[in-house]
């Protein structure tokens, strides 16, 4: 196995603790629930396979839905999320997508930013339209899409930040 490999691994195990351990917990205001779990799938190499990266975000989404007891809504939100993945990075990075030089652990730019702001939207937006099933409460959806988007966003830059891979 070579290190990408070992490091998407360890990201997944220790991403997935993370967030039943600690992430779940969080419930401010009654609505607002960061899910920073989704770094996996956004950080997940760009020249990827990408039915491996549809196999294991459907197997991320599906333990968070066994550990949250959500019937579906994780793992078919995280499916949602990492098929429409390349149109995202094609939309925020454009030609440097193209040539497969996107890192999303670097500096944090406009484009960065855009393709974890985008990523979030989607996810969280699924995630909460499946989660209620019905558009009378269509504005609740988008409430609780924003406040817990903006907490996720925060989140996940610091978690970039924080194991950020060192430049030798």
């Amino acid at each position: 196995m070579n290190s990408t490999v070992l490091i998407n691994i360890a990201r997944f195990i220790l991403l997935i603790a993370a967030q039943v351990v600690i992430f779940n917990n969080f419930n401010l205001f009654g609505f607002i629930n960061p899910f920073p779990y989704i770094l996996f799938i956004m950080l997940f190499p760009v020249n990827g396979n990408r039915n491996v990266l549809l196999l294991t975000s459907f197997l991320l989404g599906l333990i968070m839905d066994m550990f949250s007891n959500s019937g579906g809504v994780h793992a078919a939100s995280c499916l949602v999320l990492a098929f429409v993945r390349p149109a995202i990075f094609k939309f925020s990075f454009g030609l440097s997508y193209e040539y497969q030089t996107v890192r999303l652990d670097d500096v944090l730019t406009p484009e960065r930013f855009s393709f974890i702001l985008i990523s979030v939207i989607i996810h969280h937006f699924t995630l909460f339209l499946l989660e209620v099933f019905r558009l009378v409460f269509f504005w609740d959806v988008l409430l609780r899409t924003l406040c817990s988007t903006i907490f996720s966003i925060v989140i996940c830059i610091i978690l970039i930040y924080m194991f950020k891979p060192s430049r030798r």
